[in-house]
């Protein structure tokens, strides 16, 4: 029994080839990075929240729903971020308790 070998056409892989170095080239940043810079993000919500009560305590013309949503949404992301981490942990453990 003869089988013909199917011979693809080349110009097709290289094409998905160059796709994939434009893509990775727009995409370079690492998890690490990202993490970080969602982490910033907390933390500028936070100091913001921080700041808008502060104008508030002192008598500044704050309105005291503005100081109430920006603190909850403070409060949301960093219980959103300790969950993160959480996962991350749990994940990490899963991994260590692996058996080669």
């Amino acid at each position: 029994m003869k089988i013909n070998g199917f011979v693809p056409d080349s110009s097709i892989f290289d094409s998905m080839k160059t796709a994939d170095k434009v893509t990775s080239k727009e995409n370079d940043s690492s998890f690490f990075d990202t993490l970080k810079q969602k982490l910033d993000e907390v933390n500028d919500q936070q100091i913001q929240a921080d700041d808008i009560t502060e104008q508030f305590v002192k008598g500044d013309d704050v309105d005291i729903h503005q100081v109430m949503l920006s603190t909850e949404e403070a409060k949301m992301s960093l219980e959103l971020a300790v969950q993160i981490r959480n996962k991350l942990v749990e994940a990490y453990q899963e991994i260590n308790r692996m058996q080669l």
